[in-house]
């Protein structure tokens, strides 16, 4: 039954559903055993597919980190940045190319603690991109450092007796910035996950998922969360979905309740509509 599948989607028997997209040549990929980064990957590859997006006007913008170098695995036009830079970078691609599709597909780490700056102002702008941010709530490729969404009183490489400030709440962010698209999902929500993905696709204006992500390396093993099983069916034990709610109440404590859902779908002006109102274009203006 596989092997139809395989030859339903890309008629080449034998090979992954999804290898068309796949840079194969790349692999074995750098994630750890039990990481759910490729959960995540996998799912928007099947919304990429599913969505039907014409491929030659499509790009992948990833900063650094774990979550930053799947990149390099997609075989589609794709930007690996720097440090917090994905959202710039993308902005810049996306005025220079306005029909593209265009997706930012990092870390928390890359895109909050870092680039926490940028994030809010393509929201503020409601620049035309979608956002794809894992959340495994630490730094793991460079040690598992304290990051900006780390749990409070959760233990990392740098708050050996645990984090003392209190983690971002990204939806509410997104929310206060102008997102007009918000969702959060755990990597164990793949199919929800994946619609959430191909509506974001469909959506004119900033749009963010947020995916809560297991790091068994790092966060996992420092807080003695248990094997990745143990952690993915914790997640499933505590997620409560919860539709439509305010971001605000968008509760994500690890050790008592993660709220998922899709919770803001609006419509505002795009940072193009409002720039073509107050400067229209030039043969517009000379008529």
């Amino acid at each position: 039954m596989k092997k139809q599948g395989a030859e339903e989607l890309n008629g080449m028997p034998g090979r992954h559903p999804l290898s068309s997209l796949l840079r194969e040549d790349r692999m074995p990929h750098i994630w750890c055993p039990g990481c759910d980064i490729g959960t995540v990957f996998s799912s928007c590859l099947t919304a990429i597919h599913e969505s039907k997006i014409d491929y030659n006007n499509f790009a992948m913008v990833s900063g650094i980190g774990c979550t930053g170098r799947a990149a390099g695995y997609i075989k589609l036009d794709s930007f690996h940045t720097t440090h917090g830079r994905a959202i710039p970078f993308a902005t810049g691609l996306k005025i220079a190319k306005p029909k593209m599709k265009i997706i930012v597909f990092s870390g928390d780490g890359d895109l909050f603690t870092i680039g926490g700056n940028h994030f809010i102002h393509a929201a503020r702008r409601n620049i035309d991109l979608t956002v794809i941010c894992v959340n495994n709530f630490t730094y793991g490729m460079t040690g598992g450092q304290v990051a900006s969404t780390t749990p409070f009183n959760s233990r990392t490489s740098t708050t050996p007796q645990g984090n003392f400030e209190k983690p971002f709440n990204l939806p509410y962010m997104a929310a206060a910035a102008g997102a007009v698209y918000i969702s959060r999902w755990t990597t164990l929500h793949v199919r929800r996950l994946t619609s959430s993905i191909m509506e974001a696709f469909n959506k004119k204006g900033f749009s963010f998922i947020e995916v809560v992500s297991s790091c068994p390396t790092s966060f996992g093993r420092k807080n003695k969360l248990g094997s990745p099983l143990d952690i993915i069916q914790h997640f499933h034990k505590i997620s409560v979905i919860k539709n439509g709610i305010h971001p605000k109440d968008a509760n994500l404590d690890i050790t008592k309740e993660i709220v998922v859902g899709k919770f803001v779908d609006m419509e505002a002006p795009t940072f193009f509509e409002l720039l073509e109102k107050i400067y229209p274009p030039e043969t517009e203006k000379g008529a």
